[in-house]
């Protein structure tokens, strides 16, 4: 079993990453913003409370997302063949109480991927997102608020991960398939 912490600013790929290893080794996949939108668009309270720390470009209180991703990776079984953690964890916090959670099942991380894309790449990409997709946290300002929520509360989890001594750092530069590679490499030798 292969759990992965996949880390990186927003816009730096983690997504389409994660679909590329999903298609590849067969993990599952929590996305916190994929179910937080899930949550938002259904109009559930969680959805509502969600909806409020989202537009403001905050982070959803620990507790309220470790219950969701317990239960969202409990719904995978017990013999799965691991699970990539997107968009979590984002704190120090988190990241202590996402290994608990996982201990408590006998469970750990084997790897945090750090994909690591360059400021002004990332403002390019988001925008681009947005325009694209329409998702409404994509836009300039939101975008600034969000980059600087990850480099002053996030960033501090890269050395949390290299204490953990489960840390790689993969270039997110180049094409989809490059950077795959990189990853790839990485799980292979897990």
């Amino acid at each position: 079993m292969k759990n992965i912490v996949i880390f990186g600013a927003p816009g730096a790929g983690k997504g389409t990453q994660s679909d590329k290893m999903i298609e590849k080794y067969g993990f599952g996949h929590i996305s916190t913003g994929d179910v937080l939108r899930a949550e938002i668009k259904n109009g559930t309270e969680l959805g509502k409370t969600a909806k409020g720390f989202i537009d403001n470009g905050q982070l959803i209180p620990d507790e309220l997302m470790i219950d969701i991703l317990a239960s969202v990776y409990d719904s995978f079984g017990k013999e799965h063949k691991g699970v990539i953690f997107d968009g979590f964890p984002r704190t120090i916090p988190q990241a202590e109480a996402l290994k608990k959670m996982l201990s408590e099942r006998g469970h750990q991380i084997a790897a945090m991927i750090e994909l690591f894309v360059p400021e002004e790449e990332l403002m390019k990409r988001l925008i681009l997102r947005g325009e694209q997709s329409g998702r409404s946290d994509d836009n300039a300002e939101t975008i600034q608020k969000r980059l600087n929520v990850y480099n002053t509360q996030t960033s501090p989890l890269i050395d949390w991960y290299q204490n953990e001594g489960i840390r790689h750092h993969v270039e997110g530069l180049g094409t989809i398939d490059e950077i795959f590679a990189r990853i790839a490499k990485i799980i292979d030798n897990l």
